[in-house]
């Protein structure tokens, strides 16, 4: 994994590649982002830039040539550890630790670092079982620090999800971090900090990993994951910054539509009050199968939010694509704070009752004429 691989982030590589050029590398760092944020992903582009043989005093990324770079790669450098929740499954039936689990993490990471914890538990078959770092846990740490780097200058030990420790394993994380090996660098990755103990807060660093811009995301899905430049869009708009809630979202949609046209066109039938043309567009809502209302329901509330924003001041919502800036222009002067919070939950209700399978016609016909009545209120 090189930083190069990671969307955005420019400020967080930057400070990272420093700390490295001026040896001030934090013995414990804590990665901080959302679930399905960048945050794992940079802890193992960081890992590889520590290690890395080939890496020039100028150099802003591992080389990936290296036998270090290429093992870090494949999760099978033998100084790059990891510890994980985990729990019992049908193939590890007692004494569920992370080193039982090794090949699946690996698959796992390198399928993708942006999935998050429900996605991993199916993964490795827990079912509805709960993962968790156990008390067990921290006998193998311990042993695990005890020896020294096998090749690389650093031993380098990624906790993912350290607030899923048990207390006996935090305490022994807090142990060695108040006396730290030398030459290990611990990289707590977390997407909820404020469950983790105060003491282990006050001795890491932290590294603070935040929504990318929309642009940024948009860039990414188009010319990394092959995802088509409109779609890229919407995915961009409806994860708000996200790329592991961007990739699920893809995986979930049945097929490529275009929610910005078909949003205009109904955001113009409610205006005018339109109701024969409702029901024929709510024939080609239906149409769009399930998850695919659930994802417009969702792009349509983004896209509303963008509008009552743009409408306060337009400095709000910068870089907004072409295509959308003469709708988003035009319809902030229906869409303000007086009736901002009933159309939001118009909305939201929409999804609710399209997610517990209520007839998607009625559902759109039902809230386009709420919609129609609102925004009739603010013309």
């Amino acid at each position: 994994m090189r930083f190069s691989d990671i969307p955005g982030q420019q400020q967080v590589k930057q400070v990272l590649v420093q700390s490295v050029r001026r040896n001030h590398v934090a013995h414990a760092q804590l990665f901080r982002g959302a679930e399905g944020s960048g945050a794992l992903a940079l802890a193992l582009a960081y890992s590889t830039f520590l290690n890395c043989e080939q890496r020039g005093a100028e150099d802003e990324d591992s080389c990936g040539q290296c036998p270090s770079c290429q093992k870090i790669d494949k999760l099978v450098h033998p100084d790059l550890n990891f510890i994980v929740p985990v729990t019992t499954t049908k193939a590890i039936t007692k004494d569920a630790v992370s080193s039982k689990f090794m090949a699946e993490w690996r698959s796992f990471v390198l399928a993708n670092p942006y999935q998050g914890l429900n996605d991993w538990m199916q993964h490795i078959g827990a079912e509805n079982k709960q993962g968790s770092i156990s008390k067990e846990e921290s006998l193998q740490l311990l042993k695990l620090v005890s020896l020294k780097a096998f090749e690389a200058k650093f031993k380098i030990v990624v906790v993912w999800l350290p607030e899923l420790m048990h207390p006996a394993a935090a305490n022994a994380v807090l142990k060695l971090l108040e006396e730290p090996p030398p030459a290990t660098v611990f990289l707590l990755v977390s997407y909820a900090p404020e469950q983790l103990l105060p003491t282990i807060i006050s001795r890491v660093q932290p590294v603070v990993v935040r929504p990318l811009s929309e642009n940024e995301l948009t860039d990414w899905l188009h010319t990394t994951q092959q995802v088509p430049e409109v779609k890229a869009r919407q995915l961009a708009q409806l994860s708000e910054g996200n790329p592991g809630t961007a990739l699920a979202a893809q995986n979930a949609a049945t097929d490529d539509h275009d929610y910005f046209t078909l949003f205009v066109k109904w955001m113009r039938l409610c205006y005018s009050n339109n109701v024969s043309e409702m029901l024929v567009t709510s024939d080609d809502f239906q149409k769009l199968g399930r998850e695919n209302q659930k994802e417009f329901m969702q792009f349509a509330l983004v896209l509303l939010r963008k509008v009552l924003l743009y409408g306060l001041d337009p400095q709000l919502v910068p870089h907004l694509p072409a295509a959308e800036q003469q709708f988003v222009t035009g319809f902030s002067r229906f869409v303000t704070p007086r009736n901002a919070d009933p159309l939001t939950r118009e909305l939201n209700e929409a999804h609710y009752h399209i997610e517990r399978n209520a007839n998607p016609r009625m559902v759109f016909v039902d809230v386009s004429l709420r919609v129609a009545e609102l925004l009739k209120n603010a013309a």
